[in-house]
């Protein structure tokens, strides 16, 4: 059997806690994710998945309930040891990109490893401009963000995402905003990093199609998973 990257035991999460408005979104969720898997997170709007998915990738505690990470429990760790957890062990695609307009392709690459290392140094330029020869934007490395295509903004972020070598990427709708050529290319180039590197990748998407060509599928409704 796999090992699990992500781990959920009785995983619930609630808003407005003690008032009159409590509402409890997720309920009781348990849940796998294993290393170097590629797996669709799908579901209509109010489902709870962009909650769990928040959660999973530390951005959010739930009430009740254990997030396990590549085996470590997460419940007891302080916010400086999530952030550290986080920023170490995964990685994130956003629908908007998310890019520094200010900065160059390869800026913007860089700076996860310059956060995490404080401050720059030819090896992590270098390991920016590989990850972007990888996306195939190394003739653009040196152009500014702002100035590129959607398509190429997101092979971006895509790359950004991997510059920590981190155990799972998370990819919220990161084909949402492209057209349909670009949604594929994109599409094609996370399953192509999954299969090279073994990232596991979690992709938050209303395509069915794409969806489908993932190796699951994570439906949540009305705050429960059920898994294909």
């Amino acid at each position: 059997m796999a090992e699990a990257i992500v781990r959920l035991e009785r995983v619930s999460k609630s808003y407005a806690i003690g008032l009159p408005a409590e509402t409890e979104v997720l309920h009781g969720i348990d849940l796998e994710l294993e290393r170097g898997g590629f797996v669709a997170l799908v579901g209509p709007s109010g489902s709870g998945k962009s909650t769990l998915l928040n959660i999973i990738g530390l951005l959010d505690r739930p009430t009740r309930g254990e997030l396990l990470i590549a085996g470590e429990a997460t419940s007891r760790l302080g916010d400086a040891e999530l952030t550290h957890l986080r920023g170490h062990r995964i990685g994130f695609v956003f629908q908007a990109h998310l890019l520094v307009s200010a900065f160059t392709a390869c800026e913007n690459v860089m700076m996860p490893m310059v956060i995490a290392n404080g401050r720059s140094s030819p090896r992590i330029e270098a390991r920016a401009r590989d990850l972007l020869d990888r996306v195939g934007l190394s003739a653009v490395a040196d152009n500014n963000a702002l100035n590129m295509s959607g398509g190429q903004q997101q092979r971006v972020a895509i790359a950004r995402a991997l510059a920590m070598r981190p155990d799972l990427v998370l990819a919220d709708e990161p084909t949402g905003n492209l057209d349909s050529k670009s949604a594929q290319d994109v599409f094609a180039l996370l399953r192509e990093e999954n299969r090279l590197s073994g990232t596991s990748f979690l992709i938050v998407t209303h395509n069915m199609d794409l969806a489908r060509r993932c190796d699951g599928i994570i439906e949540v409704v009305d705050g429960r998973v059920r898994t294909a």
